[in-house]
């Protein structure tokens, strides 16, 4: 498919583009139709929400709030002064077409929207439409001509979520700020204008499809406003890690001497896969939130996954194709001039990675512990985590709605901003239940409304605020004793009590949910390296970088260290949905990481069966695009700071926080230092298990190529086979394949299983007893291992005709590891060890 899509770049190109302006003239048209459905089954405020719908259809229209308060000489809102203002301005906003109803406080029946001391009053503003529906600019009108009644003395704001949205940044900022960001980190990764945009483009076409998508699945199911701006949140971020990847494998392929079609082919053969298999395994981890069955994560699973889905699409389609177009232009002018006048690099990794590498070598327990402690003290305040709900409380005092939010809370209490609604089916015992409610702690009023449709609502303002500790007491006790005391049924209801029980489910299922999704991880890394060691490593990283970066974001958003340096608003609870949406990315983009580092790793282990070059290697290879990439995710995550949204901005930081300590702390410190410790036995699986798994090939093994030499024709000896007792030390000095004899194939006429055997020898001929010769798949399966006898003669059983690896390794002698081909019979392949870098690897 990569080199359908190279060779017909134009058709590849010309058909995004065409899904691309299809999908958007598609969605413009429609319009949105996102819907916050919170409602929990089995709760109790499920159950009051149903009883108030049958009772009191609701109106199709917006409700929002105009707050004014008068303070020095203008005395009481009821004064001739204010009235001769307010009351205009509040008939003019009745006459705006859009307008449904002005409820003002002049009313006699409305005299409760006056506070006690007659200083604050409000009025109760219904649109034709939802928020969502309601032009802007008829509802920046609504604004200007209610604070045009300012004056001296006297303060008007507006509150509600249609005013919200007139208050948000353009759509867009975040996405471009981020976008901005990443590319200044892309240019100064490659030095090259072209390969910059390569990456930001596929990112562009994969999330703006996913965006198009999105509205208009809309329209069919319930996608909630949140959805669209973590999908491209989590678009953005995956988009341009995925085409970095390929595009940085392509480049080093290009370098190395590879023609550019070959070079994008291979590139899409090895880090594509990859690509393919990070793609699938950040949309399982999404997938993961309908364990909690909470119908408002759907929508939201959905946005994001489709999102990865187009994203990854674009990576491996759009992306060759654009190769194509570029040819050798991926590379600088300066990396041009140096390809043509010294020649391909060398294969070996140099520079400050490599430096890295060969350090935490050297000193693995030190790095280990300081990796965990860092992560420790970063994961302390997850300690005090509060799930809730946050409101326009928490925005910018800057905002007219947190303005109308506080004169409201100043003028009719802190609870006013969030009462609870106690139904009461039949309406039999309303009075003695209102009585008790009266009577309770922290209740500041309670008033029964007119009965209507058989049901009787009590409006319960509590005296503290709705994201206050005090308040989801209060709610306990209404349910758990005031109410049952009473002796009638009735139900507490309301947003704040809606919030509090999404957060109590939430933080019940929240371990099986946790437990679903390291379970399939554990289960794709050990199919994928058949190893039982790495996957457990990975999921315990998993755990302390979720927990590292839940201690941040309480620490931010819930104590409110450096709130006012990013400018988010005021410090509140952590919103409930926040750390499944967050666990479920985080464990997707982890995988990715832990993909791309242990599969060079993987790699290495079966050229050579020497963990400590492995580790070493696969590092230096890989922790440079890891920690570019990861640079680049938080660029972008950290710019959902200016969306507007405080739920896209604790996703936003959440998960810049995440990617830093998994990129700079995990996957490039703390995971190769414990495998330097744990040896060999990363590699471990028992025997039993290695024969029921199926096999997965994440990043095939690029071939080197052979180099031509004839074989030694020996008479095979029986040799005896070779038991692994688990990690050992060694000096074991791993040459590269282009050190060994290529063996060819002897000629026979039988099928099926066959052998290869020869001899090992030292350098002065002597024959090598005791080696270990190793047979392993191109995919990374240890097929048969023996050990040398004493003549040095060595078989190993060869299943099938085709492609293998063989792996000769014995104590202070270079090992050798090379691809073979077997044919249909027997193979002779000798093998010479030296003692040349014998003591360079521990």
């Amino acid at each position: 498919m990569a080199r359908w899509c190279y060779r017909h770049r134009l058709v590849v190109l010309v058909l995004w583009v065409g899904a691309l302006f299809g999908l958007g003239a598609a969605g413009t048209s429609a319009g949105t139709d996102y819907s916050n459905v919170f409602s929990l089954p089995d709760t109790d405020s499920k159950q009051a929400y149903d009883l108030m719908t049958k009772a009191f259809p609701r109106s199709s229209g917006d409700t929002d709030t105009v707050v004014w308060r008068s303070s020095g000489d203008e005395g009481s809102v009821t004064d001739t002064a204010v009235r001769s203002r307010i009351e205009p301005a509040l008939k003019e906003i009745a006459g705006m077409r859009g307008v449904g109803e002005v409820v003002g406080p002049y009313d006699a029946k409305n005299a409760a929207q006056i506070s006690r001391d007659g200083r604050t009053a409000f009025a109760q503003i219904t649109f034709t439409d939802q928020a969502n529906g309601v032009p802007k600019d008829l509802v920046q009108k609504v604004v200007d001509t209610a604070q045009d009644a300012e004056r001296d003395g006297l303060r008007v704001e507006l509150g509600g979520q249609a005013i919200t949205r007139i208050q948000e940044p353009p759509t867009g900022v975040s996405e471009v700020v981020g976008i901005a960001a990443a590319a200044v980190v892309l240019f100064l990764a490659f030095g090259s204008l072209f390969a910059m945009l390569l990456p930001i483009v596929v990112a562009i076409m994969g999330v703006g499809s996913g965006m198009m998508a999105t509205m208009l699945l809309s329209h069919v199911t319930n996608v909630p406003e949140v959805a669209p701006l973590l999908g491209s949140l989590i678009g953005l971020g995956v988009g341009i890690d995925y085409a970095l990847f390929i595009v940085t494998r392509h480049r080093r392929g290009i370098q190395r001497g590879l023609e550019p079609e070959e070079s994008a082919v291979r590139a899409l053969n090895t880090s594509g896969r990859a690509v393919l298999f990070a793609g699938g395994t950040v949309c399982i981890a999404l997938a993961g939130m309908l364990v909690m069955n909470l119908r408002f994560l759907d929508g939201v699973v959905i946005a994001t996954s489709l999102t990865v889905v187009l994203s990854v699409l674009a990576a491996v389609t759009l992306l060759p194709a654009l190769l194509g177009l570029l040819g050798r232009r991926v590379l600088s002018r300066k990396q041009l001039r140096k390809l043509a006048a010294a020649g391909p690099d060398p294969a070996e990794a140099s520079g400050p990675a490599a430096r890295w590498s060969a350090y935490v070598q050297k000193r693995p327990r030190s790095i280990a512990a300081m990796a965990l402690v860092v992560m420790a003290v970063l994961a302390l305040p997850v300690l005090s985590l509060r799930l809730g709900a946050t409101d326009q409380g928490n925005n910018q005092e800057s905002t007219t709605t947190r303005q109308a939010y506080d004169l409201l809370a100043e003028g009719f209490g802190p609870g006013f901003n969030g009462p609870l609604q106690v139904v009461v089916p039949g309406g039999a015992g309303t009075t003695g239940v209102v009585r008790a409610i009266r009577a309770t702690d922290d209740v500041a009023q309670a008033a029964a409304a007119p009965p209507a449709g058989g049901i009787t609502v009590i409006q319960v303002v509590p005296k503290t605020s709705p994201q206050s500790v005090g308040t989801d007491r209060l709610i306990d006790r209404l349910r758990d004793d005031v109410i049952p005391e009473a002796g009638v049924e009735a139900h507490v209801g309301g947003v704040t009590a809606v919030f509090k029980d999404f957060a109590s489910v939430t933080g019940d299922r929240l371990p099986y949910f946790v437990g679903a999704i390291i379970g399939l991880g554990f289960l794709l890394l050990l199919i994928a390296f058949r190893s039982l060691v790495v996957p457990l490593t990975a999921a315990l990283m998993n755990l302390i970088a979720a927990a590292a970066s839940f201690g941040v974001l309480v620490a931010v958003f819930q104590w409110g260290w450096g709130t006012e340096f990013l400018g988010i608003g005021k410090e509140g609870p952590i919103t409930a949905f926040l750390p499944v949406i967050m666990l479920s990315l985080l464990f997707g983009l982890s995988m990715d990481y832990q993909v791309f580092l242990v599969s060079r790793m993987h790699e290495e282990w079966v050229h050579t069966g020497d963990n400590a070059r492995a580790v070493r290697v696969g590092l230096a290879e890989t922790s440079r695009v890891i920690n570019c990439a990861a640079l680049i995710m938080i660029c972008v995550f950290s710019a959902f700071v200016l969306s507007g949204d405080m739920g896209g901005a604790m996703a936003g930081i959440g998960l810049a926080a995440a990617v830093a300590l998994d990129a700079f702390i995990l996957r490039t410190a703390l995971v190769p230092a414990a495998m330097h410790l744990l040896g060999r036995s990363n590699w471990w699986l028992p025997g039993w298990l290695e024969g029921r798994l199926p096999h997965l090939a994440v990043e095939p093994a690029e071939p080197p190529a052979e180099s031509p030499a004839g074989p030694h024709k020996n008479t095979p000896h029986k040799n005896t086979p070779h038991k692994n007792t688990g990690p050992r030390k060694n000096t074991e000095h791993i040459q590269t394949a282009e050190h060994i004899k290529t063996a060819e194939p002897e000629k026979s006429g039988t099928g099926g299983a066959t052998v290869v055997h020869g001899f090992l020898r030292t350098a002065d001929g002597d024959p090598l007893a005791g080696a270990s010769v190793t047979l392993v798949s191109r995919g990374g399966r240890q097929l048969d291992r023996v050990t040398s006898i004493a003549d040095g003669s060595y078989i190993v059983s060869v299943p099938a005709p085709g492609a293998y690896i063989l792996a000769v390794t014995a104590r202070g002698l270079a090992s050798r590891a090379h691809h073979v081909t077997v044919g249909s019979g027997p193979l002779v392949y000798d093998v010479e060890l030296t003692d040349e870098g014998a003591g360079l690897v521990n």
